[in-house]
């Protein structure tokens, strides 16, 4: 069930008009039911909280999140979805953003399940929407991490190579964001095509900002912070990893060839510079299976080469 658009209101020339607006707030989940329903009471206590309708894309989870959310779902509170197996994050989002653009949603705002949005997260978006006159790609929030220092897996870049550093102006121009709490219009969906599903875990956000950012301006939003529960405030390491884990990073070495030869020859030696500098933390900061480890990096790289997946795209209705 879609609900009915709201009303927001703008100040034009002095007077207020009225636009009505639709947000689809996409929250893809997998076996975290915990951290879902947590997430979905922030959602649901944003002070423009009817502007936003709250969409559940679940990845199969077999932890009992169907039936955690069964009063959500009675009462039309959200609007569930259920892959019926686990398409990985980069699924996920693609079925969620296909979705919001499908059923007529003016933005849609993106997240994972352990993302915890602030109460006025979704207005600062908003406030700066206004500002920039829609004309933008995509907004970024600030992301904290538990306690309340900078998510460092979720730090923006300002250039495809830089970390951003302006974390104090109100809206600061980036050039790629992770989908912990991205706000993006739907008229840019349909000029810049999906998510890369194919992708399934890691980068697949990455390379969408960028495909974004190569044809508009992009921000991060500074007043719009959402907290993210990670387990930790570091980001994946093959080097350090368990070995039980490591299956999961020939995803990354692949997705990221994919990513950086768009760049050029500036995108092809930063993708070699990281990847010797992967290799080195591995021989010298590993403490098992090196050589496992050493082999995913190349193997994974060598993999991107041939990887070539479709860009899908959606044809908008009138």
């Amino acid at each position: 069930m879609v609900k009915k658009g709201r009303l927001i209101f703008e100040t034009e020339i002095g007077r207020e008009s009225v636009k009505m607006v639709k947000i689809a707030a996409v929250v893809v989940t997998y076996n975290r039911k915990k951290l879902l329903l947590e997430n979905i009471k922030c959602l649901l206590n944003q002070t423009k909280k009817e502007l936003v309708d709250i969409i559940i894309i679940d990845n199969a989870s077999s932890d009992g999140t169907q039936d955690a959310l069964f009063k959500y779902i009675k009462n039309n509170t959200i609007i569930y979805h259920n892959t019926g197996n686990n398409i990985g994050g980069a699924g996920g989002f693609q079925y969620g953003i296909r979705f919001s653009a499908e059923h007529h949603y003016d933005y849609v705002w993106l997240m994972d399940d352990d993302c915890m949005p602030r109460m006025n997260t979704v207005e600062a978006f908003l406030d700066v929407d206004r500002k920039l006159k829609q004309k933008y790609g995509f907004l970024s929030s600030k992301v904290l991490w538990k306690d309340g220092s900078l998510c460092r897996m979720n730090v923006q870049r300002k250039t495809f190579m830089k970390k951003v550093e302006n974390f104090i102006d109100e809206y600061v121009p980036i050039v790629m964001a992770s989908f912990v709490s991205l706000f993006i219009p739907i008229k840019v969906v349909y000029a810049v095509g999906l998510p890369i599903k194919e992708f399934f875990i890691w980068t697949d956000d990455w390379e969408y900002t960028r495909r974004i950012s190569l044809r508009y301006p992009c921000y991060l939003a500074n007043q719009s912070i959402v907290d993210h529960k990670s387990a930790s405030n570091i980001g994946a390491s093959i080097a350090d990893d368990h070995i039980d884990r490591l299956e999961r990073y020939d995803f990354l070495y692949r997705n990221d060839v994919y990513l950086y030869r768009r760049e050029g020859i500036k995108g092809f030696l930063y993708e070699l510079f990281r990847l010797l500098w992967h290799t080195m933390r591995v021989i010298f900061k590993a403490k098992d299976h090196k050589c496992d480890r050493i082999y995913k990096i190349w193997m994974g790289t060598l993999v991107g080469i041939k990887f070539f997946p479709d860009i899908e795209y959606i044809k908008k209705v009138t």
